[in-house]
């Protein structure tokens, strides 16, 4: 069972949410606003805050950024259908992931078990990670799909080790170029570039990716095929 703090000013998103939680036998509480959520943050820990972007008193992002410094708890968000900047401002401030009104439950509760499952730091990880019959050798920078192997070029490589470092999350353009390259060392052309050539040596089918999944006008997601 974990513990989830659940923030939004709508009872109802609030209330429906809480409730989808609990039956998974999860202990949740709920806070209005992001002012209420961080005094309950700093009277115990939490494995998951769930928040609203916008909010009386402290909106979501404000609330994202006093607990980064002092914690690194995963973080969903609630966002609004196509406010692209909203997503983007959100998951550079640090945010793990996030998820657009309306959605369903289940596709909800999908995001939560990704989120309180997460796979330790890259530092942490083995040196060879399978996902189907793909296979990659961290340390020696290839991989192998179906018997044939590939080597990565260093750019692929350092975008791999992102992706694997935090597996399920959606990396910005802009976080992922300044992991890889350094800030403003690359443009999203190279970096659309570079994903391109790297889908090739470890998708299936790069036309149809499944591991590597684009998130309009944001970023990308490494999801393993799952």
């Amino acid at each position: 069972m974990s513990r989830i703090l659940v923030v939004d000013d709508d009872v109802t998103i609030r209330e429906g949410v809480r409730d989808a939680l609990a039956r998974e036998g999860h202990e949740v509480v709920t806070a209005s606003d992001g002012e209420e959520a961080l005094e309950l943050f700093a009277e115990s820990a939490f494995d998951l805050v769930v928040t609203d972007f916008a909010m009386p008193r402290k909106d979501g992002l404000a609330v994202l950024r006093s607990l980064r410094p002092k914690s690194s708890v995963p973080v969903l968000f609630l966002t609004v259908r196509g406010e692209e900047r909203e997503k983007v401002r959100v998951l550079d401030a640090g945010a793990d992931d996030y998820i657009v009104k309306p959605f369903g439950l289940a596709e909800f509760l999908a995001r939560v078990r990704m989120l309180l499952r997460r796979r330790p730091a890259a530092a942490d990880t083995p040196e060879v990670v399978r996902f189907g019959d793909l296979a990659i050798d961290l340390g020696a920078r290839r991989v192998e799909r179906g018997g044939v192997e590939h080597r990565l070029t260093p750019t692929e490589y350092a975008i791999l080790n992102a992706f694997l470092s935090r597996p399920g999350i959606v990396w910005t353009h802009g976080h992922l170029i300044a992991t890889v390259w350094g800030a403003g060392g690359a443009t999203n052309d190279a970096l659309r570039v570079q994903i391109g050539s790297l889908r090739r040596k470890i998708e299936e089918d790069p036309e149809r990716p499944r591991l590597i999944q684009t998130e309009p006008w944001v970023g990308y997601r490494f999801t393993g095929g799952v």
